[in-house]
Formats: structure tokens, C-alpha cells, sequence
């Protein structure tokens, strides 16, 4: 028995290696950044499903590589600008990227979605339906966030106004957490999105598996209740209310993942002494009925100092650490770094350091991936394409002449595909990963 299994993990090994310098080389043949929506493969296109710590799509893990891009909608709003969406997914789907995450609101803004409570901008809804068309066609899943907690784009803010312009007397935009009129309005707003049917599919949105997972909040605070009370009810009723709407997606919350009073232990990993008190709680908050997977972002320029320094890659590094034992032994579920970037604006900011972010980032996720840990994979902030200079944030990545940051992203996403296919070959899903040590050099090797 002994025999048999190291002549499989061998034999997998050889196949996995063989595969990828296929692969390289084809890469390496191919001229183009896009790829022919008729050259995606004709397999059943299935739901990404969780099974305990990992994702799981067809009966095999999957490990996600993948990018931001919040405006979507808004330039495929636009005839002149939508042809940036599909650049987009073709430039993320050739360096290998299988997730997005974009924004599926847009509050009473330009451009807006929603106009006011349950009035919406048919046009701007055709948009949003072209992006996940489009996101099909290049076999690329999509994380929508349901609503801001920021101003842009609305957010709770805009509800607030709202509210106040229908009669109420509301004086903080953290009454959009436990104002029952308000909550009224997110879940219309829910409940119109999830039972879209796509003009361009015919598929019903809560139907699709091009959706990966409803987000229930971009980066969701409440710094009115540092208990972390008001946010922790507010996430238990949309939770609950989002699988009852459908129960066939995942749902996973829009936390940044700072700590708060459930585990005053674990605030030493907090960047700062405020983020205790934002009135979020990540255990507590994913623990919640619901709640599929854990989402953290990584922003040490933000959150520590603007100023690039090596302490950003050591924060970085034991963020993630932390977040991954804590949905390793408290959550029992996948963690998933939805945003991660370096602004350009940043002081001392060069295009070296974001690589050497990438690479921080892309390796603390393998160290989870190949022990089959809960360290479900990271999205970058975020893939644009040229052109679309005028909503750069300063965290931009292009993809076609960042050629260094290119290739680090194109060779995650080359280590995660191995990884993805162990189980197709049979090879033995769960077993001690310690003793496959001809794949743990495949996985952690510079070139593929």
C-alpha cells in the first residue's frame, strides 16, 4: 500500500509537471492578452460549493486567484466605454484569474442603479447583466457586493437620506444597521437584484453559477457601537434573509477582518488600536447562520502608515497567518483575502514593492493551499485595463504593461490550477501533504 501511494503521488507529480510547461509554452506562443470566448472549454459551467475549509467545484478544491474591478457597471453603462469590461475579463482570464468581485449597487449616484428605494435605471441594470454575460465568457466567477459602507456609490449614507426624505429622523449613517425602514429598503434592493433575470442570458441571477458569492457589505462598520452589537444583528437577519432568497450561492459578509471584544487576544494582530473599535468582530461575525466563507483585506498602507516600508510584507504576512488559523480552528471554514494592493500614491511607492507584495500575498496563500488549509485564496485591487486611467484610485494594476506583476499573477495562478487538478488525477484529496515533496517544489518554484 505504502508502494502504491508514493507511485501515485510520483505519477501525479510527473503529469502536473508535464501539464504546466504545456501550458508555459503555449502561453509563451501566445501573443494575445485576450482570449476567444469559443476557446472556453464546453464542460457543465456548476456552482462553486464549500465542503468544511475548502471550495469546492465539480468534487475537486478550488483555490482562487483572482481581481477586483468595482466599476463594471457603470462603463458598460456607457456604449463607449463597455468594451473596457470585456478587456478586462480577457486580460484577467489570460493571466489565469478565475474570480472578480465588483459592485452590484450603485445608490442614488451617477450613473445609478438604484435611483431612489426600489426605483431603478433599467439601462444601468442591462449593464450589470452585460458584465456577468461577459464574466461567463471567459469562465470567470464573480463576488457581488450588495452595498457600500462608504459614500461612493451611495452607501449607507445615501439609505439615510433616503429615509429621512420619506419622513424619518435619523442623525448617523449607522442607523442603516437597525432602522427597520431602512433595513426594508437594503432587502428590496436585495431581493430585486437575486431575482434579476439577465437580459442577455435569460438566466436568473440567483440561478447563475457565474455568481460566486453574494457579499452583503464592502467593507461593512459601525463605529457608533464598538460591542460590535448593532452590526452583529444586522448581519444575522441579511444573512439568514440572502439564503432564503437562495440557497444554492454562497454568502460570505465584506469584513476588512479586524478583531474586536469576542477575542481581545487576537486584537495584538489589529494594525492599529481604532480598529477594535469599528463595531466589527471577525470570529464572532462569520460564526453567524449563513455565513459561508471569510472575507479580510490587506491594507497596511491605509491602516499603518502611507509611508512603503518592509514593515508593510511583516504585517501582511502575520495578518493573514492569523486569519487563516482563526478559520482553521474557531470557524471551520475558508478565508478568502477579497482585496489586497499597494497604492501608487503611497510615499516611496515603486512598482518593485507592489511586486514584492504580490509575491508576499500569493506565497502566505500557498502555505495554506498545498497543507489543503482554509487559505482559500486572495483578489487583487485591482486589474484594469488601458483607458481607463480616469478611475484609477492609485492601486491599478495593468495587466498589459505591469509585465513583472503580470507574470507573478499569471504564475500563482499556474500553482493554483496544479493544485485544483490534484483531485482529477486521483490523487489522494485530504492525505498528508508533508510527503509530496516533488508537488510542494512544483507549488513554491519561481518558474513554471
Amino acid at each position: 500500500m505504502k508502494d502504491q501511494r508514493g507511485f501515485r503521488i510520483v505519477l501525479c507529480s510527473a503529469i502536473f509537471i508535464i501539464l504546466t510547461q504545456n501550458r508555459a509554452l503555449a502561453d509563451l506562443d501566445s501573443e494575445s492578452h485576450g482570449v476567444n470566448s469559443e476557446s472556453v472549454g464546453e464542460e457543465e459551467w456548476e456552482m462553486v460549493q464549500r465542503k468544511g475549509m475548502q471550495f469546492i467545484l465539480n468534487g475537486q478544491p478550488f483555490y482562487v486567484n483572482g481581481f477586483n474591478t468595482y466599476w463594471m457597471m457603470t462603463l458598460a453603462a456607457d456604449n463607449s466605454t463597455r468594451g473596457k469590461v470585456t478587456e478586462v475579463f480577457q486580460q484577467a482570464s489570460a493571466v489565469g484569474m478565475t474570480v472578480g468581485r465588483t459592485w452590484a449597487f450603485n445608490d442614488g449616484q451617477w450613473r445609478a442603479l438604484q435611483k431612489s428605494p426600489s426605483v431603478y435605471d433599467e439601462e444601468v441594470f442591462k449593464a450589470l447583466d452585460f458584465v456577468v454575460s461577459e464574466a461567463r465568457k471567459y469562465k470567470i466567477r464573480l463576488i457581488m457586493s450588495l452595498v457600500n459602507n462608504w459614500d461612493a456609490y451611495g452607501g449607507k449614507a445615501q439609505y439615510v437620506k433616503w429615509g429621512n426624505a420619506s419622513g424619518l429622523n435619523l442623525t448617523s449613517d449607522d442607523d442603516f444597521f437597525t432602522n427597520p425602514t431602512l433595513r426594508n429598503f437594503y432587502q428590496s434592493h436585495v431581493r430585486t437584484v437575486l431575482n434579476r433575470v439577465n437580459t442577455f442570458t435569460n438566466i436568473t441571477y440567483k440561478n447563475d453559477p457565474t455568481i460566486f458569492a453574494w457579499e452583503l457589505m464592502n467593507e461593512p462598520r459601525c463605529p457608533s457601537d464598538p460591542s460590535g452589537d448593532k452590526l452583529q444583528s444586522w448581519i444575522q437577519e441579511m444573512a439568514v434573509f440572502v439564503k432564503s432568497l437562495d440557497a444554492k450561492h454562497l454568502v460570505e459578509i465584506g469584513l476588512e477582518g479586524f478583531y474586536g471584544p469576542s477575542a481581545p487576544v487576537r486584537t495584538r494582530f489589529n494594525p492599529n488600536p481604532y480598529a477594535a473599535q469599528v463595531g466589527t468582530d471577525f470570529i464572532r461575525n462569520n460564526q453567524v447562520l449563513g455565513i459561508d466563507f471569510a472575507s479580510v483585506h490587506v491594507y497596511p498602507d491605509s491602516w499603518i502608515s502611507p509611508a512603503v516600508s518592509n514593515s508593510f510584507l511583516e504585517f501582511t504576512s502575520s495578518w493573514m497567518q492569523a486569519h487563516v488559523e482563526d478559520a482553521e480552528m474557531y470557524l471551520g471554514m475558508p478565508v478568502l483575502f477579497t482585496e489586497f494592493g499597494v497604492s501608487a500614491h503611497d510615499p516611496g511607492f515603486n512598482t518593485s514593492f507592489r511586486d514584492m507584495m504580490l509575491n508576499t500575498v500569493y506565497k502566505m496563500t500557498l502555505n495554506s493551499t498545498r497543507k489543503g488549509g482554509a487559505g482559500a485564496g486572495s483578489l487583487v485591487w485591482q486589474v484594469f485595463p488601458q483607458g481607463a486611467e480616469f478611475m484609477d484610485d492609485g492601486y491599478a494594476v495593468y495587466l498589459t504593461r505591469a509585465h513583472t506583476a503580470s507574470k507573478i499573477i499569471s504564475l500563482q495562478s499556474k500553482r493554483l490550477a496544479i493544485f485544483n487538478s490534484l483531485c482529477s488525477w486521483r490523487c489522494r484529496w485530504g492525505c498528508k501533504k508533508k510527503n509530496h515533496t516533488a508537488l510542494d517544489a512544483l507549488l513554491m518554484h519561481d518558474e513554471l
